[in-house]
């Protein structure tokens, strides 16, 4: 058989279905997360608008008071019991998406953010992007935000979208554009 190459993917292909229940972060070990709960939804697209269908995408953030759970946070042990973290979804053929969570806490110098991570077909890597809130402390000057061009910045911004509300709880829009003149802004992580 040889020695693998190194350079093997994880593909070559993505499954043709994927299990959807990783999408609410609201909801660990029997216990409901506190603060605002929201849906964050919207649609990955290529160039010209054509749906990216069945990519895949990962989100992890702060807590409603700003601790990750994780042990690298400090404060982890503070993490609210009845919230995850980490969330999975997938596109759909029209290049939607949903995660329930809540509004994020901020923490030391950074505005409220989810941090997302996209796997499509046709990516030679995974993109990094950050999603931040219309509504949230915008007098916090955010260390990545500020690296942003200014013009480019409204591209990593959620905006309230009433027709995503489902069930009393806000949606929240957020486009992801993997290439073209309106590009999310990617980073390397």
């Amino acid at each position: 058989m040889g020695t693998p190459s190194p350079y093997c993917t994880i593909g070559p292909f993505f499954p043709t279905q994927f299990a959807d229940e990783c999408g609410d972060l609201t909801q660990f070990e029997g216990k409901t997360a506190q603060g605002q709960h929201i849906f964050l939804a919207g649609r990955v697209v290529e160039d010209r608008n054509v749906p990216a269908g069945n990519a895949i995408l990962e989100i992890w953030q702060a807590d409603a008071n700003g601790v990750f759970r994780h042990p690298l946070d400090p404060r982890c042990l503070e993490a609210d019991p009845g919230f995850f973290g980490w969330g999975r979804a997938r596109t759909d053929a029209r290049g939607w998406y949903r995660f329930r969570t809540v509004v994020p806490g901020s923490y030391g110098e950074r505005r409220p953010h989810i941090n997302m991570m996209v796997l499509a077909i046709g990516l030679t890597r995974r993109l990094v992007t950050t999603v931040f809130f219309a509504d949230s402390r915008g007098d916090v000057e955010d260390p990545v935000l500020s690296c942003v061009p200014e013009a480019a910045r409204r591209r990593l911004v959620a905006v309230r979208d009433e027709s995503l509300d489902a069930t009393g709880v806000a949606g929240y829009r957020f486009d992801i554009v993997l290439r073209g003149e309106s590009e999310t802004p990617f980073f390397l992580d």
